[in-house]
């Protein structure tokens, strides 16, 4: 993890200059795409958020110390006043001049470290697979990122699909991962939450797509398939943070850009069952 916190001393070096994502992941030696997914999936928030919550700890510091409300802005690169305080307000719930009064609570965000973890507590079952190219067949919505806790927008979508469609979805059913899956593409760049992402309820497939429904063609790639049997949805939930933190770190492995598929397969009352993750990667190269 040495080159994740040099990436993080990167941007602590001058907070008032916003550093590129790119240059932040060059540092940290891989991608721009796997560094956004990882920081995200290992520090519980997208690396834009995290840049600018930093900023705006420094800023308040001047702000308390005595600067001025436009001096300050234009430091930490806000167009104007307002957009400063509004900006200020939305981590604070208090104005510039209130942060200043006796007594005000204030906001701030810690500089980030990453440890990776030695134990290796967890047995991740996974297999790489090098898979040909397939669509993906089903219907799909566009939805809002949420990080923590149930997301209304896809348990709607969920509940308004008419089960005759399914069904003919399923009859298109013939590859890995087999049966309905969970899938997730086009993901908003920044992660930000309540930014975009595509929701899809869906099958892989080989065969053509039938009339009304949505196609995705998934070009022939290598994916990591995490498999774990227990209680839902804890089993799933723990599988996503597992792949982040222990075995992208541990494995010569790079997130990839591309659909992530989930399969499950309840057991009878549905508490517990199986679970499949794929998620797309790319080996890393060896330096």
């Amino acid at each position: 993890m040495q080159e994740w916190n040099r990436a993080i001393e990167l941007i602590e070096q001058d907070l008032t200059e916003n550093v590129p994502v790119g240059t932040l992941a060059r540092t940290a030696l891989t991608s721009e795409y796997h560094f956004r997914r990882m920081f995200s999936s290992l520090a519980g928030l997208p690396i834009s958020e995290y840049i600018r919550r930093r900023r705006l700890t420094a800023a308040t510091a001047e702000i308390i110390a005595g600067g001025t409300v436009l001096d300050v802005a234009v430091r930490y690169g806000y167009g104007s006043a307002e957009a400063f305080t509004r900006a200020f307000k939305a981590m604070h719930g208090l104005t510039p001049s209130e942060a200043r009064q006796p007594g005000a609570v204030l906001h701030s965000q810690p500089q980030l470290r990453f440890h990776l973890r030695v134990e290796g507590n967890t047995d991740m079952k996974h297999r790489i697979e090098d898979k040909p190219a397939f669509r993906l067949i089903g219907l799909k919505a566009r939805v809002p990122l949420v990080h923590e806790g149930p997301n209304q927008a896809i348990i709607d979508f969920q509940k308004g699909l008419d089960p005759a469609v399914t069904k003919r979805m399923l009859e298109c059913a013939d590859t890995d991962p087999a049966g309905p899956l969970s899938v997730t593409d086009n993901i908003d760049e920044q992660r930000t939450e309540g930014s975009g992402l595509d929701y899809w309820h869906a099958v892989a497939s080989s065969k053509p797509a039938p009339e009304g429904f949505d196609v995705l063609e998934v070009p022939a790639g290598l994916w990591v398939v995490f498999e774990a049997e227990g209680k839902f949805p804890e089993v799933l939930q723990h599988m996503w943070a597992d792949a982040a933190t222990e075995w992208f770190p541990a494995n010569p492995y790079r997130w990839a850009p591309g659909p992530e598929m989930l399969s499950v397969q309840p057991e009878p009352g549905g508490t517990h069952g199986r679970g499949q993750l794929w998620i797309p990667v790319e080996r890393e190269e060896v330096r």
